[in-house]
């Protein structure tokens, strides 16, 4: 097999996080969450770019969940980030999040999730890239007041099946 000097795992990631992009303008511009959609936002705490408190890099060192229901503020999004303010018991935090940081992204009201495998800074020479866009079924998922969700790092529901590019790129 040739190498693909086109880099189809990038483009495709990066439309993908383009759909996460308008979904979070939309909600930036109208101020709330239309009917009963919230997102689940994975990231990983360390990746470039990433601001948050030291208080909640402390209590997730590697990657976080984020819950974006019905309390938040000062959503702003731009090409490669986005900003918004939640609250962690009781305690508001300001977070900043490059798309290129986010590992996940889920929507249960529709059953709707992206997983994107980021790179970080050791192994991104390493090529390949696992991108999913599948129907889960439903599943109850425990949401803290605060904003964010736990972050078990479990196994992922549902009978959708998960392709690699990788795996992909081999059958063809």
């Amino acid at each position: 097999m040739s190498q693909d000097h086109i880099r189809y795992d990038i483009l495709a990631q990066d439309a993908l996080r383009g759909v996460i992009r308008k979904v979070l303008s939309e909600v930036a511009t109208t101020g709330h969450l239309p009917g009963d959609h919230h997102f689940f936002i994975t990231f990983l705490t360390g990746a470039p770019g990433v601001r948050i408190s030291q208080h909640l890099k402390t209590k997730y060192p590697e990657q976080m969940t984020i819950v974006v229901q019905h309390q938040f503020w000062d959503l702003k999004v731009t090409e490669s980030l986005f900003e918004i303010g939640l609250s962690f018991s009781d305690t508001p935090e300001k977070l900043v999040i490059p798309f290129n940081a986010i590992r996940g992204f889920y929507d249960p009201a529709v059953n709707f999730e992206l997983e994107f495998d980021v790179s970080t800074l050791e192994d991104e020479d390493e090529e390949g890239a696992e991108i999913t866009a599948y129907p889960l079924t439903p599943v109850e998922r425990t949401e803290d007041k605060g904003g964010d969700a736990p972050d078990d790092g479990g196994d992922k529901p549902g009978g959708g099946s998960v392709v690699s590019l990788d795996a992909f790129r081999k059958k063809n």
